[in-house]
């Protein structure tokens, strides 16, 4: 597919590894990155809003979506479908809005399919101790499915060499910091300048 002005970005982590806090501090500071909206077919949650946390749909509507090939990336988790249009996505990275993908590492794979040029970003814990005292401090789990969790963070992890950028969310201003930078830079580099920018260069160039 050809290049977009927006950077596609995909930002992937294991639970706990701090990823929804700090994509959601760079939204803060950033005006040109928004977050993608997944279309579920699970219930909203206490709090949730259609539209801001997730596109619901009910299981016939969503299997619809399949069959007409409207989403980047889907996935069944236990008994929910989760997926991201690409109407929605495509609409900001023509903006020039920079969109985050927050998926994990299968759907990132179904995504660089569609879109080589998508930029992957992977957050890791700085050990798994700090990985499981982040979990417990939810308060939220039970032991059994924190252990759960643990094993999942640890196949998760273990595909952090397929993404383009690694974070060790060790000192969370360090890592924002980090993230940012990456941001920053990629709208800087040469083929999405020379679109964004082609009278320019083109006046620069001539005599």
């Amino acid at each position: 597919m050809d290049q977009h002005k927006g950077n596609l970005f995909i930002l992937s982590a294991p639970s706990g590894a701090g990823k929804s806090s700090l994509y959601k501090a760079l939204l803060k500071q950033d005006e040109r990155v928004r977050i993608s909206i997944s279309h579920t077919t699970r219930s909203a949650r206490s709090g949730e809003e259609h539209g801001r946390e997730y596109y619901f749909s009910d299981v016939e509507t969503f299997l619809d979506m399949i069959a007409e090939d409207a989403f980047f990336e889907h996935a069944q988790v236990f008994d929910n479908y989760y997926g991201t249009s690409k109407e929605s996505i495509f609409g900001m990275l023509e903006e020039g809005l920079d969109v985050i993908l927050e998926i994990d590492w299968q759907g990132a794979r179904q995504v660089r399919q569609l879109y080589s040029e998508a930029i992957g970003i992977f957050i890791l814990p700085p050990s798994l101790q700090s990985l499981e005292e982040r979990l417990k401090g939810r308060g939220t789990d039970t032991e059994e499915v924190i252990q759960r969790r643990m094993a999942k963070a640890i196949d998760e992890m273990s595909h952090y060499n397929e993404y383009d950028f690694l974070i060790i969310n060790d000192d969370f201003d360090t890592a924002l910091q980090q993230m940012a930078s990456i941001f920053v830079a990629m709208r800087t580099k040469t083929p999405v300048m020379q679109q964004k920018h082609d009278i320019l260069l083109n006046d620069l160039l001539s005599l």
